[in-house]
């Protein structure tokens, strides 16, 4: 997975959208997609139901899945062909890696940063009032990180619905979430450069390649090998069972390892709210680090770095290649092995790709009081979003 700074932000950003910048750079971002994402070609469909609800002046929320690194310029595209450019709600870590030009064009383009690590009140006031007062959509990848896992929807978070669910409490427009799903596809074979990297990464591990193996085959000998290492490191042997039983044991056992440590409850029943809990308390703890105190600075440095194993074994879903070793799941699976085993930030297409973007009906948010119906509407969008997809790989 694509790794990303886990401390207090130095600073926030705001949205400044600019509609007239949006259209004069879009030349710019149509260029970074293609040449960094090799996204060639958008599809869009049902993108009128977003029209339909800023007309109708309603609040509108769009709450996309979010599967690689390109899918800000695929909904830059929607923006484009519904000319109404949108809010983006963003990791801060997104601005600190940019530089001021960098930043000053992410704010124009409506993005403003969040902390994910914390109750980001400010960052909620903002897409608070954008939902009650702003013509201009608000777009929240709900996954929170970038799994590479284009055909499966990971957790949605429950924050998005939960925010739009306060802002319909005190808006005086109807609000409303609108379903996203994007699916990539490979236009251009990229069979051989996977293959180059496939090797790499064996080498990485100090192996042989096997050759007359298919890429799936290789891959899954790949990730048992590094699983295994990762067993002895954290469990004394290697454990029975298929990789996705092992992978989830790991992950569980190093979580409730630092939950008993640091006296945390199990929040909620899904990896990534563990690790967001567990992250926030350690976090807080570097107020307490300094030079005069570096067994807590090693702690804290130990704590992170198996938060985002934890993570990283979270977003391999064991039997993604398996049942069905599509050159696009295959692919995707190696983007993510080359950012976990090669260090590479942020792994780049080894082919041309397509993306199919479809959108579901808008979901209305209650303006009154109801026990769980964030939970609720979470689960209808990530159900919807999850719907579409299937339906459309069923038309590959």
């Amino acid at each position: 997975m694509n790794p990303y700074q886990m401390t207090a932000p130095p600073r926030r950003w705001d949205p400044k959208l600019s509609p007239a910048v949006v259209k004069l750079l879009k030349g710019l971002s149509r260029s970074k997609a293609r040449n960094t994402c090799q996204l060639v070609d958008v599809k869009i469909e049902n993108a009128e139901v977003i029209k339909q609800a800023v007309a109708k002046n309603q609040g509108v929320l769009i709450t996309p899945n979010h599967s690689t690194h390109a899918d800000p310029y695929a909904m830059n595209e929607v923006s484009y062909t519904t000319q109404l450019p949108f809010y983006f709600m963003a990791t801060w870590n997104i601005f600190h890696v940019q530089g001021k030009i960098g930043q000053w064009i992410l704010q124009k383009h409506g993005v403003f940063s969040v902390d994910r690590e914390s109750t980001d009140r400010k960052a909620m006031e903002i897409a608070q009032d954008i939902l009650k007062n702003k013509k201009h959509p608000l777009v929240i990848f709900p996954e929170g990180e970038v799994y590479h896992c284009n055909d499966i929807v990971t957790p949605f978070r429950e924050g998005a619905a939960a925010l739009s669910v306060f802002a319909a409490r005190k808006s005086e427009r109807p609000i409303v979430a609108i379903p996203c799903a994007m699916k990539y596809r490979y236009t251009k074979d990229p069979t051989p450069e996977l293959l180059e990297l496939m090797t790499r990464l064996e080498h990485s591990i100090h192996w042989y390649s096997k050759n007359e193996l298919s890429l799936s085959e290789r891959i899954y000998r790949l990730g048992g090998a590094v699983m295994a290492l990762k067993e002895l490191e954290y469990l004394g042997k290697v454990t029975e069972g298929t990789l996705s039983e092992r992978t989830q044991f790991l992950a569980d056992t190093i979580l409730r390892k630092h939950e008993e440590k640091y006296e945390v409850a199990k929040i909620g029943n899904t990896i990534p709210e563990r690790v967001k809990e567990l992250r926030r308390r350690t976090i807080g703890m570097m107020d307490e680090a300094g030079i005069d105190n570096p067994e807590l600075d090693e702690e804290i440095r130990r704590n992170l770095a198996e938060y985002m194993l934890v993570v990283q074994l979270f977003s391999y879903p064991g039997n993604y290649v398996a049942e069905n070793p599509s050159v696009e799941r295959v692919a995707e699976t190696l983007d993510k092995m080359e950012e976990d085993l090669l260090g590479i930030e942020s792994a780049l297409p080894r082919g041309e790709r397509s993306v199919q973007i479809r959108f579901g009906e808008p979901i209305v948010i209650p303006s009154e009081r109801k026990r769980g119906i964030a939970t609720e509407i979470t689960h209808q969008l990530e159900n919807a979003v999850q719907t579409m997809l299937d339906e459309m790989n069923t038309e590959d």
